[in-house]
């Protein structure tokens, strides 16, 4: 059966399926690596393929072993307001920073979030203070895209930060959540679901 293409203006965008976000990993994501088959089978189906990678310094602001006496998940107050305190997760160059092995990485672009060592970055287009561009938007919009596809991990952290600021960016959004897994701390992948709703993104 011939694939059928999405039109060029509609992108794909793969949101940090790497090994510290699936099981096994430092920061794991129940069922994180049974999506990237139909992952991989989805990218035969766009023009445009994009990835995202979680890219840390070791000592990250993010980190919870950044903050004395700071439990993983735990909160704190950070000058671009609140964050949650991770495990120590995809420091850079280390094996769980990389996508999983079977997860195909022939896209055009990845972009590399969270680099910077004072602010964490849960979008693929805003640092976490939702105002230090990653570049991606311009990116899309010199491709002549209009319209994105998410899936990856997490739905209720990067795959929604990344979809509601697309939405808000004015492009067309699309959620697959067949193709997304959510860590669901404390009730936030309800959270997500409805602030992906109310910011006009579609969940399919």
């Amino acid at each position: 059966m011939e694939t059928i293409l999405h039109p060029r203006s509609h992108a794909l965008l793969v949101i940090d399926v790497q090994n510290d976000f699936c099981p096994g990993g430092a920061l794991a994501v129940a069922d994180g690596d049974a999506i990237v088959p139909g992952i991989n089978a989805l990218m035969d189906e766009f023009e445009t393929v994009l990835l995202t990678q979680d890219w840390h310094p070791a000592g990250h602001s993010s980190f919870a072993s950044s903050h004395d006496g700071a439990e993983p998940y735990s909160m704190t107050e950070m000058p671009y307001g609140p964050q949650v305190l991770w495990p120590d997760h995809c420091i850079q160059g280390s094996v769980g920073a990389m996508f999983h092995p079977d997860l195909r990485t022939d896209g055009d672009l990845i972009v590399r979030k969270g680099f910077n060592p004072a602010i964490d970055s849960y979008s693929a287009f805003f640092e976490n203070d939702h105002e230090t561009s990653t570049g991606l938007d311009g990116y899309l919009r010199s491709r002549g895209i209009e319209r994105l596809t998410l899936v990856g991990l997490a739905l209720d952290y990067c795959v929604n930060f990344s979809a509601v600021d697309a939405a808000r960016l004015g492009f067309a959004t699309e959620v697959r959540t067949d193709l997304s897994r959510a860590i669901d701390l404390n009730g936030s992948l309800a959270e997500a679901t409805e602030g992906m709703k109310a910011a006009g993104v579609s969940l399919i």
